[in-house]
């Protein structure tokens, strides 16, 4: 008889510490843990990487507008800059001659629209529509995607069929085919490379 009272007052108590112990673990679990709601900072550390890398961007029509490609990209997750090697950017324009611009190495923005070349960059037009080859060489180019504009600070080599010419800064409008130099002018121009988007200094 003592033994089922005593069996039976326990009864309530093991409910009771039981109730407590699983009240304690739900409080636990939606209490936020600490630190939990305070925001990381982000770092200038990578956050993906890609081996072959291509992307296009595409015209109304469906068909290739630009192409950049890379040996491997680096991408930092708090610029949202990514690191190239061996990049090359094809701009494919209708009724124009193919423009290839490529360097050894390379940064491109978060929405592909600014892309940098470094280290023996290049930029090739092929020849084509009235217009011979050309060729610009220099350690530095920018290509603007959004405005089909090539531009470098830096001193610049340009071939422009049997035409050479150098100058201390360049932009070139792939839309309007201007090619303007900066700075320090100095070559000759072919009679033979006289017409079509001739090389122009400023002023």
């Amino acid at each position: 008889m003592n033994n089922q009272f005593l069996l039976t007052s326990l009864i309530p108590l093991v409910a009771m510490a039981a109730l407590a112990g699983i009240t304690w673990w739900l409080l636990q679990a939606t209490l936020p843990r600490q630190n939990e709601g305070v925001v990381r900072p982000k770092e200038h550390t990578p956050d993906y990487f890609a081996d072959n890398f291509s992307v296009s961007e595409l015209d109304q029509s469906g068909s290739t507008q630009y192409r950049l490609t890379a040996q491997s990209l680096i991408h930092y997750e708090d610029d949202e800059l990514s690191d190239l090697v061996k990049p090359a950017m094809r701009a494919f324009q209708p009724g124009k001659p193919v423009v290839t611009a490529t360097g050894d190495t390379g940064k491109v923005n978060g929405d592909a629209s600014i892309v940098d070349l470094y280290g023996n960059a290049r930029i090739l037009r092929s020849a084509g529509y009235g217009d011979p080859q050309m060729q610009a060489d220099s350690e530095h180019f920018r290509v603007l995607v959004n405005d089909d504009v090539i531009e470098t600070e830096k001193p610049v080599k340009l071939q422009r069929g049997v035409s050479v010419m150098t100058a201390s800064g360049m932009n070139y409008n792939n839309v309007t085919r201007v090619m303007k130099l900066f700075g320090n002018v100095k070559g000759a121009i072919a009679a033979s490379d006289a017409g079509g988007s001739s090389p122009k200094q400023p002023g």
